[in-house]
């Protein structure tokens, strides 16, 4: 693993945006998915997924299957992390609220939940059953009374039953066997089987983030994801052992994972690109791990602990882990990060599966401008106005004036007509 200065560091990324032709094939299916709906939903998941499908949704007969094919020791766990989730994204929720002045004007904020919500969740291989926990509970707890997933299905026309497992546990029914850029189309635009939703969340592969992008505006998305990412800030009291290990587990997610360490430690720094190299060796996921690190791993030697977090704030990481003697005293320093884990013992997979916060982060320097999601992602917000007669004679002048100001004079006119009838109710009044 590579040792330099922070200065020498270039950690730059290029956001995924596909090849000219994976761009033209995306827009080609939502195109088609939007013109031939469910039929074209079959030719694409007969050509991509190897099976042909009439009824997309899965039954409640394969909801009981998979029950009887999921250990009760995954189970268990699945509920258990459910159950801290919902713990940690219920202290998030908002509520509406109004203020009255003493003139009688009223203002305040309605918050309500989405419609629909529909989350989209990889499968075969990739089938993560944790992020249907992250991405359909904070829907939950935000009030969406339709949440529905999307997943592929395998060649034998199911869906991985892990995924359908962890689905029922955060109150989720409602699933479609479709995957790929067809099924964001499906969800964007609608089809005889699946109806269109506000909001699409959750993790792809190329397609899907391309898919995802086009529609945006169309409806909401919840980001377009990059390669994952880690930064430890360590100190000389660090274990180089756990340093090395929550490297390795973000680089074996992606040959384009980047996983770095900085520390003021050149003693650290040693042993724990000894531990990478150590760990990786046995790793099964070696090849993907080892690429990352070739490519996007690095230990960044810096001066003192200032420097570090000024690092670590230009980087903007995913993910934060501070292994340093007093961590919590430094929090404040940290301006820029999507998941901050304090301590040796926070080790990153702990927030990835169990302690109940979201693991859908900001990647690549994103989390300089934006957050983890949340409950937030669910809801939306109206503006709400009474504004009191007393009020408006008060002020309607002043709003005339910014009208005009702006060359609006039909914003004008509209205040004007009532300060008119304010006048003749007062003219009217001065005459008895």
């Amino acid at each position: 693993m590579r040792i330099m200065t922070a200065s020498e560091f270039d950690g730059k990324r290029s956001v995924e945006s596909g090849t000219r032709e994976q761009q033209e094939a995306v827009r080609a299916i939502l195109t088609d998915v939007r013109e031939r709906k469910d039929e074209a939903l079959r030719e694409y998941t007969e050509r991509f997924d190897r099976v042909r499908l009439e009824q997309f949704r899965v039954t409640e007969a394969e909801f009981a299957e998979a029950n009887g094919q999921v250990s009760a020791q995954v189970k268990a766990a699945l509920e258990e992390a459910a159950e801290n989730i919902r713990d940690y994204h219920s202290r998030q929720v908002r509520q509406s609220w109004f203020v009255t002045n003493e003139s009688g004007t009223m203002l305040g904020q309605l918050v309500r939940p989405l419609q629909r919500a529909g989350l989209y969740v990889p499968g075969g291989t990739a089938a993560y059953p944790s992020s249907v926990l992250m991405n359909a509970i904070p829907a939950k707890i935000a009030g969406v009374p339709e949440v529905v997933i999307t997943t592929p299905p395998g060649a034998d026309g199911k869906v991985n039953p892990a995924i359908l497992v962890a689905a029922q546990i955060a109150g989720v029914t409602e699933i479609y066997k479709v995957g790929g850029a067809q099924a964001i189309a499906a969800l964007t635009y609608g089809t005889e089987q699946i109806r269109a939703v506000d909001k699409i969340v959750g993790p792809g592969n190329i397609f899907v983030a391309l898919a995802k992008r086009e529609v945006f505006g169309l409806v909401s998305i919840d980001m377009v994801a990059g390669p994952s990412e880690i930064a430890v800030l360590a100190d000389e009291t660090a274990n180089p052992r756990y340093v090395a290990a929550d490297l390795l587990s973000q680089a074996e997610h992606d040959p384009m994972s980047a996983a770095i360490l900085v520390t003021a430690s050149q003693e650290l720094a040693e042993q724990v690109a000894v531990e990478v190299e150590r760990q990786l060796a046995d790793l099964p996921r070696h090849a993907i791990a080892a690429a990352a690190i070739r490519d996007y791993g690095a230990i960044l030697l810096v001066k003192d602990l200032d420097e570090g977090f000024a690092v670590i704030n230009q980087i903007a990481p995913e993910h934060l882990e501070i292994m340093i003697a007093e961590p919590f005293a430094q929090l404040g320093k940290v301006q820029n990060a999507g998941a901050i884990f304090l301590g040796p013992y926070s080790s990153e997979p702990v927030g990835d599966y169990f302690a109940g916060t979201n693991h859908v982060i900001p990647t690549n320097g994103t989390a300089r401008f934006s957050s983890p999601l949340s409950v937030d992602d669910f809801i939306k917000k109206s503006s709400v106005i009474s504004y009191s007669k007393h009020d408006l004679r008060k002020n309607g002048q002043k709003i005339v004036t910014l009208a005009e100001q702006e060359g609006l004079a039909g914003h004008g006119r509209a205040i004007a007509e009532r300060l008119r009838d304010f006048e003749r109710e007062e003219q009217e009044c001065d005459k008895r």
